[in-house]
């Protein structure tokens, strides 16, 4: 674990010291380069991401819970990674305005998603109070 840190760090901190250099010439290829940077970085941590997905759903089979809330919980966590990724591209690029919307549209996703979860909560509220 502490080597994947450290080779994610390294290659942050060339890929700053290059973008640094790129960017009073370039700065088109500097972003594009801090992009892909990027993309590279999570497309490695992707194989750590189907792990914790698949203790999960060992943990949730387990336990009995219903695959579909699980399910729907993995993927508010995506909309949110998702979002984040690219609200923070958008800024780099310099459109702050746009990275807001980015945002916005990624709450409002995850609240359609939450949906579900959260009438079954209210209907399991009502049934346990007494009438």
């Amino acid at each position: 674990m502490p080597v994947e840190i450290i080779q994610v760090v390294g290659l942050g901190l060339i890929a700053t010291f290059l973008i640094l250099i790129i960017k009073e010439q370039k700065p088109m290829f500097a972003f594009l380069l801090a992009t892909f940077v990027g993309v590279i970085i999570f497309i490695a941590l992707a194989d750590k991401i189907a792990d914790v997905i698949r203790v999960i759903e060992s943990l949730a089979e387990k336990a009995k819970v219903n695959t579909l809330f699980l399910g729907t919980i993995l993927k508010i966590i995506g909309i949110a990674y998702i979002a984040e990724f690219g609200a923070q591209v958008t800024r780099d690029a310099g459109q702050n305005a746009i990275a807001s919307k980015i945002e916005l549209a990624g709450k409002i996703l995850i609240m359609v998603m939450a949906i579900p979860i959260i009438t079954l909560i209210i209907e399991t509220v009502m049934q346990i109070l007494p009438s």
